[in-house]
């Protein structure tokens, strides 16, 4: 056991992040060796667009809990990859609508039985996923309720 696993609490954010890592890694390498050439942090842009179609740039920083400046580095990316495009809403010429290309399309298609493997995969490492999402979702809900640093400062004082 190192010196962060020994801390408990106090390191939950860098526990996290190696967890993050650790998933994303090995993530790469599984759509590799299903010869899929798909980097692990589109995934939030590319699931949302194959369920919700088009969405403005807000709404799809919204939907994936980035932020504006997060989000348009991904779309970018995924651009230029040709995973995506973008179009001027008509309604509004200030707002771009992103939807997924015949390219992104097809490669949701062949990432669709691999997702289900990988969840397959999570559900055993997570050993009762439920208890793991909901912690995940207690925590981010109260969060969203009062920061980390609110709640510092208030017992500061």
């Amino acid at each position: 056991m190192n010196i962060i696993d020994e801390i408990g609490i106090l390191a939950i954010s860098t526990r996290l992040q190696r967890l993050s890592e650790q998933l994303r890694k090995d993530g790469a390498l599984v759509y590799k060796s299903f010869d899929i050439d798909f980097e692990p942090k589109w995934f939030p842009v590319i699931y949302t667009l194959h369920i919700k179609e088009m969405l403005s740039v807000v709404e799809i920083a919204n939907e994936i809990g980035y932020s504006h400046p997060s989000t348009i580095s991904l779309l970018k990316e995924l651009e230029k990859q040709k995973i995506i495009s973008s179009k001027k809403d008509k309604l509004d010429e200030r707002k771009r609508l992103i939807v997924l290309t015949a390219k992104g399309k097809e490669l949701v298609l062949k990432m669709r039985p691999v997702w289900t493997i990988m969840k397959n995969a999570l559900n055993e490492i997570a050993d009762n996923q439920n208890n793991l999402l909901k912690a995940i979702e207690e925590a981010e809900q109260k969060l969203a309720t009062q920061g980390f640093f609110q709640r510092i400062s208030e017992l500061k004082s």
